[in-house]
């Protein structure tokens, strides 16, 4: 299977039936640079092949989440393979970028899987609303190890990623942070209707700047309808920042430096053999890393559901 169309880079409008982002036969983004930040690449649907310059690769999807600190510079691609023929290959996730500290900047690349399996959940006693904790923790739940650099290791940094969903007459309350109202929270609202934030409603789509001081009620107020939000919480960092592409630096001229590093060196160069690389349809999700192969943890199987795994694990 193949796309329709050559990607343009700038086709993300959501009422579109397709979007093809970059590439050529594969929608997603083919091998292109990062350095001195982090991306937290946190899946609810569909599946992504991910390759980079350091020889590590995976296949994730359906609740998986990859974070790689790209550190000094590292080279990856991200491919949305078209694995299914029979039905539209539905990709639904979010990339955050995490800022690393100057001290941090320039350390060696490194990313860790985190298997949708494994990762801590949340649900409240009358099971309405459910807190995945990519990052940080709620409730007693933990979110799993980030990369040994990362920013989220220090935990006065109190970085916290939480996806939460909520049914109709659920709510459940955001704790507060322990740095009060010196650690920064804001909470997106996805998908669905009804939220209402400690009793005031919200419109659909919209950034809400909370206080991380005070505890917070969200609850869905809708009468049929669930709805999705995002909370990303973090104490900023108190350093200059410098954006320009794929590079997060403190200065410009750290900036320009990554770029002639980059044309020099190509963070060590690309391994694989198209810069577009996805895998077979039929492999199963996996992450190799220093060329050892890992795969998600297998969950017991009854003779009804068996039929089904190898389709769920693509």
């Amino acid at each position: 299977m193949r796309a329709p169309r050559r990607g343009n880079g700038a086709d993300f409008n959501p009422n579109a039936p397709y979007r093809m982002y970059h590439g050529d036969d594969i929608p997603g983004f083919p091998q292109h640079p990062h350095r001195g930040f982090e991306t937290v690449t946190a899946t609810m649907a569909g599946i992504i092949d991910h390759t980079d310059s350091m020889g590590n690769a995976g296949r994730y999807g359906h609740g998986d989440l990859q974070w790689m600190t790209a550190g000094s510079g590292v080279v990856h691609g991200e491919m949305f393979p078209l694995v299914h023929q029979d039905r539209p290959n539905t990709l639904k996730l979010f990339q955050i970028w995490l800022n690393l500290p100057k001290r941090n900047k320039m350390v060696n690349p490194a990313f860790v899987m985190h298997w949708s399996e494994e990762i801590p959940k949340y649900t409240t006693p009358d099971g309405k609303a459910r807190v995945t904790v990519w990052a940080g923790e709620f409730e007693g739940q933990r979110g799993l190890q980030p990369p040994p650099h990362s920013y989220a290791t220090d935990p006065s940094s109190e970085v916290a990623i939480w996806f939460i969903e909520i049914q109709p007459g659920g709510r459940v309350t955001l704790p507060a942070a322990a740095g009060g109202n010196a650690v920064n929270r804001r909470m997106y609202y996805i998908e669905g209707e009804g939220l209402a934030v400690d009793g005031e409603s919200m419109r659909q789509k919209t950034e809400i700047t909370l206080n991380a001081g005070q505890p917070v009620e969200v609850a869905n107020i809708h009468a049929a309808k669930s709805l999705e939000v995002l909370v990303l919480q973090g104490r900023p960092i108190g350093e200059p920042v410098a954006q320009h592409g794929p590079f997060v630096m403190n200065t410009m001229e750290e900036i320009q430096q990554a770029f002639m590093d980059y044309r020099r060196t190509q963070f060590g160069g690309w391994p694989w053999p198209q810069d577009a690389m996805t895998f077979p349809a039929t492999k199963g999700r996996f992450a190799l890393q220093g060329g050892r192969e890992t795969n998600p943890p297998v969950a017991p199987t009854t003779a009804a559901d068996a039929g089904s795994a190898v389709d769920e694990d693509l």
